[in-house]
Parts: structure tokens; sequence; C-alpha cells
């Protein structure tokens, strides 16, 4: 596509340089002849002046060494995924329809233009709306709802009852409403105690590759509209996951916890039971969270702190050998005082 175009339909002021074909799309680094590519931040300025692309978007603001042609934008990010939505190859087409390698339940109610795949299991009283997409060897169990132009990816499981809004895309391999990690210790065994509540998905949710999200002991665990859940992440029973909230891969959130809105955590966090996560709370990469968090919070490591406290602690840390040392020499100048005060006296005597 030519950059003319591109600059067109991205809202882009082309800077610097004659119209030419885009071939591809690539990050700074990696780009080649042909290639556009972005600038997010100004730490990645080095790279701008020597990239290979032939044409980056910046923003309105931007200056410095660039041999590309600049295309000037208001958010290089967002108009970088619309410029990927241009070139992009247009995504597969689902043919409406029930494939002939489907189980579907007598009494399973699916809208006319609902395309079921390969291998499909749906079973009594699921129902599924107009639109949607289960792409093949999917699991819709008993009684579970699943609303309009939601797109299932292969081998994803809904286990009973489960619910899902409209426009919901699942990834490969997720598992909604698998039992709850509920036993109780009884004359030194483990019993298991019955997870009779359900999972319940809001609209515009996405959830990841091989994430699970686990039925409620009783009631539901909640995912409210507008949640994006990455790869691999953990959702215990009765957990409530707040409007807008994004966690990235290998999350992990114990039961009964509440998860605010517009919550970002980055990867690896874990949320003992019980507790609360502010709204708006931006948590830091492998951080551990032991007891209730503030709305507008920023923490990070473990036990998770403020982000300015936790630095302080941080700073102390590494001046330890340092401060050890000297301690080490202040006590060893004392006992070389008290010894020759010592002296003096037995002298004196």
């Amino acid at each position: 596509m030519d950059l003319k175009t591109i600059a067109e339909e991205i809202g882009g002021q082309i800077e610097g340089g004659q119209n030419l074909e885009i071939l591809g799309l690539s990050s700074l680094d990696d780009a080649k002849e042909g290639d556009l590519s972005f600038l997010i931040s100004t730490k990645y300025t080095d790279a701008v002046a020597s990239t290979h692309a032939s044409a980056v978007l910046v923003n309105q603001e931007w200056e410095g060494e660039c041999s590309a042609i600049l295309v000037r934008v208001d958010n290089p990010n967002a108009a970088f995924t619309k410029a990927a939505l241009l070139l992009s190859p247009p995504p597969p087409h689902y043919t409406q329809g029930i494939h002939d390698t489907a189980v579907v339940a007598d009494d399973a109610k699916l809208a006319s233009d609902v395309s079921v795949g390969p291998l499909c299991v749906i079973e009594s009283g699921a129902s599924i709306a107009s639109g949607t997409v289960l792409v093949a060897s999917c699991y819709i169990g008993h009684g579970c709802h699943i609303g309009e132009n939601c797109l299932f990816y292969p081998h994803v499981t809904l286990r009973e009852r489960t619910i899902v809004g409209d426009r919901a895309i699942i990834h490969s391999g997720a598992q909604l409403g698998s039992d709850g990690f509920g036993y109780t210790p009884v004359d030194g065994t483990w019993v298991k105690v019955p997870q009779v509540g359900y999972v319940e998905l809001g609209d515009d949710v996405e959830i990841g590759a091989n994430t699970t999200i686990d039925r409620a002991r009783f009631g539901r665990t909640i995912i409210e509209d507008g949640v994006k859940l990455d790869n691999l992440v953990q959702v215990a029973h009765n957990v409530r996951i707040g409007a807008h909230t994004a966690l990235a891969s290998q999350v992990g959130i114990a039961g009964s916890c509440n998860i605010g809105s517009g919550v970002q955590m980055a990867g690896q966090v874990g949320i003992a039971g019980h507790l609360n996560v502010g709204d708006n709370t931006l948590v830091g990469g492998q951080a551990g969270i032991t007891k209730n968090i503030p709305p507008d919070s920023f923490v990070v490591g473990y036990p998770a702190r403020p982000f300015r406290e936790a630095r302080r602690i941080d700073a102390l840390v590494h001046r330890l050998p340092k401060l050890k040392a000297r301690i080490d020499a202040l006590e060893k100048n004392m006992q070389t005082l008290i010894t020759n005060e010592t002296n003096k006296d037995e002298t004196s005597a």
C-alpha cells in the first residue's frame, strides 16, 4: 500500500520525502527497506537515527535525526495499530452452520447464523446467540449461554452454566468454569467442598490461551465488561474483576478477591485470597499482594509496596555491603580505643 494512502487513513502528515510503497511493518531495530515503523518513546530515539525503515511514525512534537520519511501523527502507537490492520491479510471466513462432525444436543438453542466447527460438543440446555463462531473442538457444557458475535478458538471449554456476554474472544485452551480449589481437612484427609456456583463474563471480554477461570463455590465468579486477560492467567473461585481491567501473563488471583475497574497488572503478579485491589491501580511485574491496595495506587515488589517506598528500600538494600563495612570499621576502631584505655588504666595503676 502506498504511504500516502496509509497516512490519509491514520490521520498522518508525510514529512521529509516523496510518496513510496510500503511492503510491511516492523520494529525500528528489525526494519528493512520498504517497512513502516514507529516511535512511541524518546528513549528509542537512537533507534530512529539508525533504522533501515523507509518511513517512521512519530508524534507531532518529535525532533531528531532520521534518514527515513517521517509521518507525524497524534498517537504513533494507535496509528501503527491502524496501519497494521490496513496491511494485514483479511481474517479467516467461517461458514455459517453446524459441521457434520459436531455434536449438538436436541434441546440446545442456536441462532440460525452461528458457525459451529468440526468436533464441537454442545450440551443440553446450552444457547448460542447470533453471529457467534466456535472454530473447532470446543466444548460448551450444560446450560451455558454465549452471547452475540463471540469468537471461540479451538479447544475452548465452558463447564456447565457458564455465561458469556456479547463480543467475547476466547483463545485456544482456555478453561472457564472448572471447579474451584476447595477442600477441607477431615481426619488427615482432604474432603472436597462442592463448587456449585458458576462463571459469568460481561461484554467485550478477551481471554488468553490456556487461561483458567474457576467457578464459584457458591454464587458467581465475575469478569466484568471489557476485561482483558493474557495467556496463562489463573482466576480462582468467587473472584470479581472490574470493568476494563487488564492482566498480563501468569497473574494468579486466589479465591474471593475483588479486583477493581481499570486495574493493570504486569506479568506474574500473585494475589493472596480475600483481598481488595482498588480501581485504577497499577501493579508491577512479579509483585506479591498480601494486603488490601487502595485505589489509584502504583505498587511493586514482594510484599507489594508503593513504588517510591519500594525504590527507597531497594536503594538501601544495595548499600548494605558498604554500610556493613563501615560498621565493621567502627567496631574495630571502638575496640582499639577500649584496648588503649584499658592499657592506660593498667599503666597508671
